[in-house]
């Protein structure tokens, strides 16, 4: 229950305000159409989180305990850091008439979430717990508490959120997962 709950928690969190927020944002906008979006959102989440869950399951058999706690722990530390970097969207449309809303939103959402924060933290997370199921079901849940908002709200809700805040607490959490990590801490949450 701990790794569902840390991975649902710190995906949601550290998603505001981030890249696939504000594609979220903006499909919603440009299409109008709510439920292929999320859809799109869902599955995309799925396939991407699924395969970064695995790579981390797998760098967790490859490295040995006390390489692969220092590992996650520089690895949850460096993602706090990165949680205070703003993320920008490109818009590219190319592939909005090809592939109809579902279809735009799930090759949109997989592509942006490469080498993303949350694609990496899924790995570290993964990597830590052991527990593909538990991380995956709870970092894709994290996805969908902040984008399905974003796709209903639109752009009201980054007018009212401040971002700085849910980053400074996401990149608060990270360090702490990545100090306890590193002090071979016991399970804090």
């Amino acid at each position: 229950m701990e790794a569902f709950l840390v991975s649902t928690g710190v995906v949601a969190l550290g998603e505001m305000g981030d890249k696939t927020q504000l594609l979220a944002m903006l499909l919603a906008v440009k299409f109008r159409k709510p439920v292929p979006i999320i859809l799109g959102i869902l599955v995309a989440t799925l396939l991407n989180h699924a395969t970064a869950g695995l790579v981390g399951g797998w760098i967790a058999q490859a490295l040995g305990p006390q390489i692969l706690r220092w590992v996650i722990g520089v690895s949850f530390i460096a993602m706090a850091g990165w949680m205070l970097i703003p993320d920008k969207i490109d818009d590219d449309e190319s592939t909005a008439l090809r592939f109809g809303v579902f279809g735009t939103t799930l090759i949109a959402f997989f592509l942006a979430e490469m080498g993303d924060k949350t694609q990496i933290a899924t790995v570290a997370l993964a990597a830590r717990y052991q527990d593909l199921v538990a991380v995956v079901a709870g970092t894709t849940l994290g996805m969908m508490i902040a984008d399905v908002p974003a796709v209903f709200v639109g752009d009201r809700l980054a007018k009212k959120v401040p971002m700085k805040l849910v980053h400074g607490i996401a990149a608060a959490i990270f360090l702490v997962l990545g100090v306890a990590t590193l002090l071979n801490v016991g399970h804090l949450f």
